[in-house]
């Protein structure tokens, strides 16, 4: 199908949802065209504060999520969501449908929400993720939620793309052991104890203040992360989530940091795309008969990885 760039982000810009669709659409499939969307959409973007929020399965961040879009869309903003989910194995889309659990959002034109699917990606965000908020952005999302699959090891990397990143938890899920293994301390710039109702919830609040005065290494003026209580299902704690949002987005423009983070955040997209790049140019050496014989040399003790290496790059490269 044919179709005019510039038609696509007119249309996004004056917010209609089907061309916001089509343009995450030619983002996830790499379409031949993404560097002219990414031209025509540049200009337009820098406005919306990304937020992004992460925590293990069942902590119940959907519904915090929405309890926030709900929030900001009484304040008179315009949301974005990206809900990344996990990939289906056989067909390699979202397995999961936030859409469904945000769907009291579902007929505003103020709020577009979307599912991405990781499709093997590690660190929790689909590896399209930056490039759709950007989309969102252009688009005149003033607040754009980043939603990850879940929260682990290899799952910190939404930090890296978020202005302000949230760390939800729950009590009796052993969330304060995750969070010490995971090293989610560092990421968090607000955390949430949801379903505070439960047994234990101030206790895993004190857990976590403990931690986080244990991992103190701050300068005097440096941000010490927000822990707020919350029952998102009922409602109860979202004005304090949106205070602890808005007095970090305080402190990141106070202190020159957010401009910092979104500039480490676009290199991070640059290096992404060039780094993929380079590997397409390379062509796939799991298949090329030199890293067989290379490999065979390693296991023979007649080579070792390294030079192994070099010697694959040399002969892929010409050089």
């Amino acid at each position: 199908m044919t179709f005019e760039v510039g038609e696509l982000v007119a249309g996004a810009r004056a917010g209609r949802p089907r061309a916001v669709a089509r343009l995450i659409s030619l983002v996830e499939g790499a379409s031949p065209r993404l560097r002219e969307v990414m031209a025509a959409l540049a200009p337009h973007t820098g406005h919306a504060y990304v937020v992004g929020l992460t925590g293990s399965p069942g902590v119940g961040k959907s519904t915090c999520t929405s309890a926030l879009v709900g929030a900001y869309r009484r304040a008179g903003k315009r949301v974005g969501v990206l809900a990344v989910d996990p990939s289906s194995p056989f067909s390699g889309g979202a397995l999961l449908g936030d859409r469904i659990r945000m769907g009291e959002h579902a007929t505003d034109p103020g709020v577009y929400i979307r599912s991405m699917a990781t499709r093997g990606h590690l660190g929790g965000l689909a590896w399209a993720a930056p490039q759709a908020v950007r989309v969102l952005d252009a688009a005149g999302c003033d607040v754009i939620f980043v939603e990850t699959v879940g929260v682990g090891q290899s799952e910190v990397e939404v930090a890296a793309q978020a202005d302000t990143t949230v760390v939800l938890l729950a009590p009796g899920m052993g969330d304060g052991v995750q969070a010490a293994k995971a090293g989610i301390l560092e990421v968090g710039d607000v955390f949430v104890v949801n379903k505070a109702d439960r047994e234990g919830a101030d206790a895993t609040v004190r857990e976590l203040n403990h931690m986080l005065g244990l991992g103190e290494a701050r300068a005097p003026g440096d941000w010490r992360p927000s822990v707020v209580k919350a029952v998102a299902a009922r409602g109860e704690g979202v004005d304090e989530m949106v205070a602890a949002l808005d007095k970090h987005r305080a402190w990141l423009e106070e202190h020159g940091a957010l401009a910092a983070r979104r500039v480490r955040r676009a290199a991070l997209e640059v290096e992404t795309i060039a780094v993929t790049a380079l590997r397409e140019r390379m062509a796939d050496p799991s298949g090329d008969a030199r890293l067989t014989a290379l490999a065979e040399r390693i296991t023979a003790g007649t080579l070792d990885p390294y030079t192994a290496a070099d010697e694959l790059v040399a002969g892929l490269t010409g050089e």
